[in-house]
């Protein structure tokens, strides 16, 4: 649980970054926009941004699987953020792992000149390892928050996004259930035998 800052002197206080991670369908974008929500109740500025490849449910609000929603600012590049950021106090980023690693100089920053950033991303890709630069995210953070889902498969705690077959090859596929289910451990490596996947560029 997080309680929302007191900005009675805003000069003495300090930033943070928080990060929310872990497989699709976990609640992350919703933690997301909950913490953000409470921050506005709390009269806090809020600015919440998304890539701009993001365009599943909405070209320009964030939106979860749930359909709650929030106005976001959608940006090509991570360092785009820092000129629309303006005096807001809170600062939400939503699908980090599609940004490039200057993300993290960029969340650096904003939280250096006072502000809470508070990111959502996968912490892996579809064949189980880490995606961009989320693990620098989460390592570089004051708070991390590792959300589960359920298993499609077993109904057991789910960390892992698994991909459906036929849609090997990029490492980023954006899209929803057509494409990806939340699987546990055994049931994703499972379904990841004698999968032809992506290698990584040398």
């Amino acid at each position: 649980m997080f309680i929302e800052r007191n900005i009675c002197n805003p000069e003495a206080r300090s930033g943070w970054i928080e990060v929310i991670a872990g497989c699709m369908f976990s609640g992350k974008t919703e933690e997301l926009i909950r913490r953000l929500n409470r921050s506005a109740i709390a009269k806090q500025k809020v600015v919440i941004f998304k890539p701009t490849i993001d365009k599943r449910y909405d070209e320009v609000k964030v939106v979860s699987h749930n359909k709650n929603a929030i106005d976001s600012k959608p940006v090509e590049k991570a360092i785009d953020i820092i000129a629309l950021v303006g005096d807001a106090d809170v600062v939400g980023i939503d699908e980090a792992q599609f940004f490039d690693h200057s993300i993290i100089d960029v969340a650096n920053d904003l939280a250096n000149q006072g502000k809470r950033v508070v990111i959502a991303g996968l912490d892996m890709d579809y064949t189980g390892k880490p995606f961009g630069p989320m693990p620098y995210l989460m390592a570089i953070a004051e708070f991390v928050t590792k959300v589960n889902a359920i298993c499609a498969k077993t109904g057991e705690i789910a960390s892992y996004t698994f991909r459906h077959p036929g849609q090997d090859g990029t490492q980023v596929l954006v899209g929803e259930k057509e494409a990806y289910e939340a699987r546990g451990r055994r049931a994703f490596f499972e379904g990841m035998k004698g999968r032809n996947t992506y290698k990584v560029k040398e």
